[in-house]
């Protein structure tokens, strides 16, 4: 299933810049892991790894930014 609003589009300027295209739910930008790994030119489990390390270290509570499908 293909959602317009949750499509990212990165691409290349003519002078060599990189620019990005997301869709935005209100002031707030959101993404899902694979999204983010694209972005970052990365794997999808990278990103896991990087988000069990900002629950681990508090940066973020778990239970509040995170449902039983989804995390935000």
């Amino acid at each position: 299933m293909h959602n317009s609003d949750s499509h990212i589009e990165i691409y290349q300027t003519p002078d060599g810049q990189t620019e990005l295209n997301v869709r935005l739910n209100g002031d707030s930008v959101w993404l899902s892991q694979a999204q983010l790994a694209l972005l970052y030119d990365t794997d999808r489990s990278s990103i896991g790894r990087h988000i069990r390390n900002i629950y681990k270290s508090k940066e973020l509570d778990e239970e509040s930014t995170c449902a039983k499908n989804a995390q935000v």
